[in-house]
């Protein structure tokens, strides 16, 4: 037998409402408890002392003065010569065991007990001395308070209130991630999930952004394998078809090999590096400047280099190696396409770090600012000819930057040029 159910609704919906169940019986149990028992101990004794006092006048034939009491409190009395009461009484019962007490103590005679639960009225039977038998009459609210009841009737009351409220919510909030475990389920078999957008509390509006992430950085892999493999086909089948055809016609030359072969072995590099990622690295205390700098001497020597950074720059824990071959990889393809100029700016903020790195060269359209991120594409056409590469500077970059959790995104420089703007967690 399970004890536990397996559903998230319905074990939030416990761990909130045992919670409530336990603590509202301790409090009942503890204050209310005692609080009963001293209003009951307290009206028992208002009542037997009243009853004790009309005894004393009947004892001593004051029987006006007993009348006139009764009267003022609001009790029946009759004495009768003989009853005809049931054989138990209920001078055990819980409402009327603390009169019963009371009564023995004051009296010292027995005294019978009678509650009309129906009527809601106590009967008392007290014998007197001469044998007759007086029967004291009044509301059974004299000796037992309701709010007892009242008391439990709330206690159940606010429980069930409890569940409406809170009921609503755990189950918007279990349908949030059985939304997110149906997502990811259709994700797992390559599948889209149309219409499924972050929703629900803030941690779970984070873990769906996080696998929406996921999924596109799982189509971007996809789609760079195939990418990659095009690449491939494309890139080496022209030029081994070049050399095959001037071997077999004996009219190729050394210098045209050669040439051939440093164009494979450049892009073939680039195809390994962009198949193995990122070596391991452990993380160190990093400051971007100085590595800015270096980057921007060595790779546009006859270029002006302009930088903007603070005065104190923030240090922060990165990848040092990776953050440099992603720097050097923009910093490469800005000065292989400016004019004269690249700007390199750093601003820190409290949350990240902004760098960004401007030319003053063609800049590339805004239609095809996407396609420059996508690995082994060349836009020749927009930034210029003749220029080389495998299309792949820019794609390891963003993914160097993404493993960092950030962001890079290129815009239109007020140079002229691209404007490549990279966002760094701190």
């Amino acid at each position: 037998m399970r004890i536990i159910p397996r559903s998230f609704l319905w074990r939030t919906i416990l761990m909130v409402l045992v919670p409530l169940i336990v603590s509202q019986v301790i409090i009942a149990n503890v204050f209310f408890g005692n609080h009963w028992k001293r209003v009951h101990s307290t009206m028992a004794r208002t009542l037997a002392g009243e009853v004790s006092t009309m005894m004393h006048f009947i004892d001593s034939g004051e029987t006006d003065s007993m009348q006139k009491m009764a009267q003022d409190v609001g009790i029946n009395v009759t004495i009768n010569e003989n009853l005809n009461r049931p054989k138990h009484s209920d001078n055990k019962a819980g409402e009327a065991g603390p009169l019963a007490r009371e009564l023995s103590s004051r009296l010292q005679r027995p005294a019978k007990i009678y509650i009309d639960k129906a009527k809601r009225l106590v009967f008392i039977d007290v014998p007197t001395k001469n044998q007759q038998i007086v029967t004291f009459g009044t509301s059974l609210y004299r000796i037992y308070s309701t709010s007892t009841e009242v008391f439990i009737i709330w206690l159940i009351g606010s429980i069930l209130i409890v569940s409406a409220l809170i009921s609503p919510f755990i189950i918007l909030h279990s349908r949030s991630i059985r939304r997110i475990a149906n997502a990811a389920n259709r994700f797992g078999r390559g599948l889209d999930a149309p219409g499924f957008q972050p929703s629900g509390s803030k941690e779970i509006r984070e873990a769906s952004s996080a696998m929406i992430t996921m999924k596109e950085r799982l189509n971007r892999y996809n789609r760079t394998r195939t990418d990659m493999l095009n690449a491939v086909s494309h890139d080496l089948k022209t030029p081994l078809s070049r050399m095959r055809l001037g071997i077999e016609t004996k009219t190729a030359k050394s210098a045209d090999l050669l040439r051939d072969i440093d164009r494979m072995t450049e892009m073939v590099n680039g195809y390994l590096a962009f198949a193995r990622g990122e070596m391991p690295e452990i993380e160190q205390t990093t400051e971007l400047p100085a590595m800015l700098i270096r980057l921007a001497r060595d790779a546009a020597p006859d270029k002006k280099i302009e930088t903007v950074f603070p005065d104190s720059p923030t240090q922060f824990y990165a990848r040092p190696m990776v953050l440099a071959r992603a720097f050097g990889n923009i910093i490469e393809n800005a000065a292989r396409y400016a004019k004269s100029k690249i700007k390199i700016t750093e601003i820190d903020n409290d949350e990240n770090i902004e760098v960004i790195i401007e030319d003053d060269g063609p800049g590339i359209p805004d239609n095809r600012k996407a396609d420059a991120l996508r690995p082994f594409v060349r836009l020749d056409d927009s930034r210029g000819s003749d220029t080389g590469g495998t299309g792949l500077g820019l794609s390891i970059a963003q993914t160097a930057f993404e493993n960092h959790g950030g962001q890079m995104f290129l815009e239109n420089s007020k140079l002229g040029g691209l404007r490549v703007r990279i966002v760094l967690p701190i």
